[in-house]
């Protein structure tokens, strides 16, 4: 579907992007999208409409900059509110009001940037998101500290303090979200593939494409829209099942 199918909406003093299709899911499931460093908001995620529409999903977008969807204050976004704390006490409670739609009818995918956002947010919150997706998710990004336009070191003390926010670091090897699905391009597919291993270790249940690619980054994604937009249908179906 087109870019035109996306409207823009003040949410508590930041913009999201929304997306209704033309036949919603008889559910309502919806997805939270999490945007990358680079593309924000529904900017991100447009060669993911068409698997959004396939499947029914309303999806929200909110744009949080460059924070890396993270709980320390980022001044791009918000001098008052972290990125992790504006999706938990605002959208959230927003999807509830407006959408009618509360976990676990909620799916998480994110790219890149959000991509190790969703995993991490899955890790912390397992019963509020236990549903989460991830395309190349950008997991090691502690390396990045070190670049002032990643504004970690905004937020970080040190190159080390990133990593031990990073998702791998937040997985709880008895309290964990029961649907996990990621993969990953090749330019970040070493952390993709240390998260398998540890999540293999623990015997955490998760599915995982992490194939080389000779393919760009954005052909990878176009892609993998359809596997992991298809993956999250599944799982809060099961979700749904599960809970009667």
């Amino acid at each position: 579907m087109s870019e035109r199918n996306w409207t823009r909406q003040d949410i508590a003093g930041h913009m999201c992007d929304l997306y209704l299709p033309a036949h919603a899911s008889n559910h309502g499931y919806s997805i939270i999208y999490l945007h990358d460093f680079a593309l924000q908001g529904s900017m991100g995620c447009i060669h993911l409409t068409e698997s959004f529409e396939q499947y029914g999903f309303c999806v929200i977008a909110p744009d949080v900059k460059r924070s890396w969807w993270s709980d320390k204050i980022c001044l791009e976004f918000d001098e008052n509110q972290s990125a992790e704390n504006y999706l938990l006490e605002s959208v959230m409670p927003w999807l509830a009001e407006h959408w009618q739609v509360v976990p676990p009818r909620i799916g998480l995918l994110g790219t890149g940037m959000g991509g190790q956002a969703s995993l991490r947010f899955g890790f912390k919150y397992p019963d509020l998101f236990p549903v989460v997706a991830a395309i190349t998710p950008k997991i090691d990004h502690q390396s990045s500290w070190w670049e002032p336009e990643s504004f970690l070191d905004q937020m970080y003390l040190s190159e080390e303090a990133v990593r031990q926010d990073t998702a791998t670091l937040h997985i709880h090897p008895l309290y964990w979200p029961r649907n996990i699905w990621f993969c990953s391009h090749s330019s970040w597919l070493d952390s993709a593939q240390r998260l398998q291993m540890k999540l293999s270790a623990l015997g955490i249940p998760y599915e995982a494409e992490l194939d080389h690619t000779d393919q760009t980054p954005t052909e990878y994604e176009k892609r993998m829209a359809d596997p992991a937009v298809r993956f999250l249908t599944e799982r809060l179906e099961t979700e749904r099942k599960r809970i009667g």
